[in-house]
C-alpha cells in the first residue's frame, strides 16, 4: 500500500499498521512523518524503541532480524527503526528486508519503520521494496515545489498563531519569505518558530472568544524582513526550471546563491548547456514531423520539464536556439579559462549572461524577449 505524506493523518485515524516505509529527500517532512507514526505507536502501547543505521557493505542484518522477530509473552511492544541513507541495502540487505517484511505479518508486538531517501524507478521496482510495500504502508514524502512554498509557509505560520496581511501585501510577504528560505525547509521551519516567539498571539481572557478579524497575529513584510534570515539553498538542477519559467529575478538569486555556496562553474554550465541542447533536439524532431508529445518522450523529457518545454518551445525559433548553442559553446571556454570577444571574462558573469538570455526568450512577456528571439 502506498500513500502520500499528506494522507498520513487520515490513515492513522483508521488504524496503525505493523510496517511503514518512508521515502523522500525532504528531511523535515520525513522526520514529521516518522514522528507521527511513532506518536501513534506510543499511544498503542509501543513503549520501547530500537534504531539501526545501515552503513557500509558489511552491516550485520542479523541484529535487525532478531529485533523484528516475535517477542515473548511478557516482553514490551517495541518500535524498530531502520535507516538506509544510501537507499541501497545491497544484496544481503535486500534479502534481509524481504525476510523482515514476512516477519511483520501478524506480529503486533513490533512496529517497524524503514527510512529511505528519494528512490529511483529501479529501486522502487526492486524485490525488497515491493515486498515491504506489499507487507505494510509506503509513505512518499514529496518536496514542496517553489510555486507551492508560499501557501506552505502560510499554513505553518497559522500553526504558530500567525498570519500575513490580506490581499496583495500578504502575498508579497509570503513571496519574500519564500525567497529567503527556498530549498531549505528545515531552516524555514526554524524561522517560523522564531517568528512565533518574536510575535506571540495576544492572550484572550477566559470565557471570551477572539474577534474573527483579530484571530492570529498579523505579520507585515517589514517584520518578516527584520526577523527571517536568508537561509535559501539552491539546487543547480532546479536552476533550469527557473530559467525556463522566465523568472529572471529568481534566476539571479539562484546564481548568486550557487556562487556563494562554492558550486563549480563547470557544473552550472553543463546544466544550462544540456537544457539548451535538449530544447534544440526536440525542436529538430518537431521540424522532422514528430508531434511535440512524441518528441518529448523520445528525448526523455517528462514531469515539470515536460510542461515547461510545452510552454516555451512554440516561442523559440531555430535561429534563436542555434545562437544559444553558440553562446553556450563560448561560455564553455570562459569557465575553462579562455577569453571570448563580447563576453565577460569572469565565469560567473558569463553564466549569468547565458542564463538570462535563455530566460528572456522563455519569459511570458513577449516584449521582454531578447533581440535574437526571431529569425
Amino acid at each position: 500500500m502506498q500513500i502520500a505524506s499528506g494522507q498520513l493523518a487520515n490513515h492513522l485515524q483508521r488504524g496503525l499498521r505493523n510496517l511503514y516505509v518512508v521515502h523522500g529527500d525532504e528531511p523535515l517532512l520525513q522526520q514529521e512523518v516518522l514522528d507521527a507514526v511513532r506518536a501513534q505507536g506510543r499511544a498503542n502501547g509501543y513503549s520501547e524503541r530500537t534504531s539501526y543505521t545501515v552503513a557500509g557493505a558489511h552491516f550485520d542484518w542479523s541484529a535487525v532480524l532478531a529485533a523484528g522477530a516475535s517477542l515473548s509473552l511478557f516482553a514490551e511492544r517495541q518500535i524498530v527503526e531502520i535507516r538506509i541513507p544510501s537507499g541501497k541495502p545491497g544484496k544481503d540487505g535486500g534479502t534481509a528486508l524481504q525476510q523482515l517484511a514476512q516477519q511483520t505479518q501478524g506480529n503486533d508486538d513490533v512496529l517497524t519503520l524503514v527510512a529511505l531517501p528519494r528512490l529511483d524507478k529501479a529501486t522502487r521496482t526492486s524485490a525488497w521494496f515491493v515486498a515491504l510495500e506489499a507487507a505494510g504502508v509506503a509513505v512518499e514524502v514529496l518536496a514542496i515545489d517553489r510555486n507551492a512554498l508560499p501557501q506552505w509557509l502560510a499554513q505553518r505560520l497559522a500553526l504558530q498563531g500567525l498570519r500575513v496581511e490580506p490581499g496583495e501585501a500578504g502575498l508579497r510577504t509570503l513571496q519574500f519569505f519564500a525567497d529567503r528560505v527556498e530549498g531549505n525547509l528545515l531552516a524555514a521551519h526554524q524561522e517560523i518558530q522564531k517568528l512565533g516567539l518574536l510575535y506571540p498571539t495576544p492572550a484572550v481572557a477566559p470565557g471570551l472568544q477572539p474577534d474573527a478579524k483579530d484571530a492570529g497575529r498579523v505579520l507585515t513584510q517589514e517584520q518578516v524582513a527584520l526577523a527571517v534570515l536568508n537561509v535559501a539553498r539552491y539546487d543547480v538542477f532546479k536552476l533550469t526550471e527557473a530559467v525556463l519559467s522566465g523568472a529572471a529575478a529568481r534566476v539571479q538569486r539562484m546564481l548568486d546563491g550557487l556562487q556563494a555556496e562554492g558550486e563549480a562553474e563547470v557544473l552550472v554550465h553543463f546544466t544550462l548547456a544540456e537544457e539548451i541542447r535538449s530544447l534544440k533536439r526536440v525542436k529538430d524532431a518537431m521540424a522532422q514531423g514528430r508531434p511535440l508529445p512524441m518528441a518529448l518522450r523520445e528525448h526523455r523529457i517528462w514531469g515539470p520539464r515536460e510542461r515547461l518545454f510545452e510552454r516555451v518551445l512554440p516561442r523559440l525559433s531555430d535561429h534563436a536556439l542555434s545562437e544559444l548553442l553558440l553562446a553556450a559553446h563560448q561560455v564553455d571556454g570562459i569557465v575553462k579559462g579562455l577569453r571570448q570577444p563580447d563576453w565577460p571574462a569572469a565565469g560567473w558573469s558569463a553564466l549569468q549572461q547565458l542564463a538570462l538570455q535563455l530566460c528572456a526568450l522563455c519569459a511570458a512577456d513577449t516584449g521582454s524577449r531578447a533581440r535574437f528571439s526571431t529569425d
